[in-house]
């Protein structure tokens, strides 16, 4: 027993010298690290590059965005709202100003039924209803003719009238549908029968008019009643303006010095400043004389013809007052011009 036991104690001695001194070597050596943790310390691929639209050069708000404006870099990032294309941003019109280099976002640039309207035009909401409107069938894009109905009282239609007063203006709106605003198909009712629903409930259309017409629109449809007439939009029939005396303006413009060019005859803003008067709306600016409107045959009862007033030496021929009647609502009222 006691020479088992030596040999056991040797061998313990040994192993243990053996162990200490694998662990001195992985002391002096350290192992190589796993093929995973080497995996972790390489560079991750770099994110993939959109082509992002960016302004070239700083944009003004409300200046209208140009392709000299604009450029196309790649970038690490997708912004929402962003363009991919420059043919998609140029000609629209940022709210805010745009510094150089910066994407370029819908919500920064104009949005609305302004964009509709043209250089020059102006949007005018004007009342309609099923009789004036062609039972509302009238759309948004569609092409009409803007009549005018005036009566000049209950008891004299016959100097009543009834005319054109703008052609072919565009539709931009008809009730709640737009030329700007998205598909608004009702999910709970499909097809045909449910836009005919909802144009049944507009009661304004909104017109695209240049702006020395607004003046007659809003004179017309604040003294009589307007019809809208739907037309083909093949159709390019105008009046020609050669044929007719221009309505002569409430502001009467600045006289030309003595020798010197007419003036040109108002345009654009100039004509909506000088605006327009009803009775240049109603029969041209053109005084009637009295002579003239006795020889026509007026129906009216004896007892309620004026006096004629007795003319004078060196005095201008009398003219006659046009009474004209104005048809507000379900209020009617009876002025003389």
């Amino acid at each position: 027993m006691g020479n088992f036991t030596k040999i056991a104690a040797i061998l313990l001695i040994v192993i243990g010298l053996a162990l200490g001194g694998y662990a001195w070597y992985l002391g002096r050596h350290p192992a190589p690290p796993p093929p995973a943790a080497a995996a972790s310390t390489v560079a991750a691929p770099p994110a993939a590059l959109k082509p992002i639209v960016v302004t070239s050069r700083a944009v003004p708000a409300g200046k209208p965005l140009e392709e000299a404006d604009l450029r196309v870099e790649s970038l690490p990032m997708d912004p929402e709202g962003a363009f991919h294309a420059m043919a998609a941003a140029v000609g629209r019109v940022p709210v805010l100003d745009l510094g150089a280099g910066a994407p370029v976002l819908v919500p920064q640039l104009a949005t609305g039924l302004a964009l509709r309207v043209a250089q020059g035009e102006r949007a005018v909401a004007v009342k309609v209803d099923e009789a004036n409107a062609v039972g509302h069938r009238v759309q948004p894009g569609d092409m009409v003719d803007v009549f005018f109905v005036l009566k000049r009282d209950n008891g004299e239609i016959d100097r009543s009238q009834a005319r054109l007063l703008l052609a072919k203006k565009r539709v931009l709106a008809y009730g709640e549908a737009s030329l700007d605003g998205p598909d608004e198909a009702d999910p709970n009712a499909k097809g045909a029968g449910a836009r005919q629903q909802r144009a049944a409930q507009a009661r304004t259309a909104v017109l695209a008019v240049p702006v020395e017409d607004v003046d007659r629109l809003a004179l017309g449809e604040a003294s009589g009643r307007l019809l809208l007439a739907l037309r083909n939009p093949q159709d390019e029939s105008l009046p020609d303006p050669a044929l007719f005396a221009a309505l002569p303006t409430a502001l009467q413009p600045v006289s030309a010095r003595p020798g010197a060019a007419p003036p040109e005859p108002l345009q654009g803003m100039d004509r909506a400043q000088a605006g327009l008067a009803i009775a240049a709306l109603v029969d041209g600016g053109v005084q009637r004389p009295a002579t003239a409107a006795a020889a026509q045959p007026v129906p009216v009862h004896a007892a309620a013809r004026p006096t004629p007033r007795r003319a004078t030496a060196g005095a201008p021929p009398a003219t006659e007052r046009v009474p004209v009647e104005f048809i507000r609502g379900d209020k009617q009222e009876l002025a003389h011009y």
